[in-house]
């Protein structure tokens, strides 16, 4: 009895279970992967414009929200801030000139900790924003002002303008751990920095 009982729950859902199988076969790959959106854009909410003395903390840490063709926020999306490697520039907490921040459930991506060094001008600061395989860029400018009896500003800010050059270490890197899934609201860490490792060294002057 049991025996017969065994082989007819055998013999009666092999059928569904193969039907099961073949239809799941038959979708399109990422059926069950979450949608992602076709780009990605950068919108700087906080940093643009703010002035900081030489040597000290930035007044405002730049911030930046990530947002979907439909302005909706965008979660684990790594963002990397770049400094410039001479002129007005300066270091992030981390003590490099590049940090990488993941983007929290609203979006949002802070780099705290930005120390000016010792050179007044506009501080131009790269912003990089990736997520499988899709990139957004932008740029904050902030003023570093200079100690009174210094050299002036102004000369200061054509100097470093015209001569410094970007450097982006581990963008290539960062942009792996980017394949964040894309959430709208779904919680993600918040602006938690990401250590960035060995990757593609970029120079170039500003556009």
């Amino acid at each position: 009895m049991f025996r017969e009982m065994k082989h007819y729950l055998a013999t009666s859902w092999l059928p569904v279970g193969l039907c099961l199988l073949i239809s799941l076969d038959g979708l399109p790959p990422g059926a069950f992967a979450q949608n992602l959106p076709s780009r990605i854009n950068i919108v700087v909410v906080a940093g643009e414009g703010a002035s900081t003395p030489v040597r000290k903390r930035v007044t405002q840490d730049p911030a930046v929200k990530i947002e979907d063709d439909d302005q909706q926020p965008i979660a684990g999306v790594t963002v990397v801030f770049a400094l410039p490697v001479s002129g007005t520039s300066g270091e992030f907490v981390n003590g490099a000139k590049t940090l990488a921040v993941v983007t929290d459930k609203a979006g949002l991506a802070t780099a705290h900790g930005l120390k000016t060094n010792e050179i007044p001008g506009t501080l131009q600061i790269y912003v990089n924003a990736s997520l499988s395989g899709l990139r957004a860029r932008a740029l904050i400018n902030q003023i570093v002002e200079g100690v009174p009896g210094t050299q002036s500003q102004a000369q200061h800010s054509g100097k470093s303008s015209g001569t410094w050059k970007w450097v982006l270490l581990g963008i290539a890197a960062a942009g792996g751990t980017a394949a964040g899934i894309y959430f709208g609201t779904h919680s993600s860490s918040s602006n938690s920095p990401v250590t960035i490792g060995t990757g593609t060294v970029l120079f170039g002057s500003p556009q």
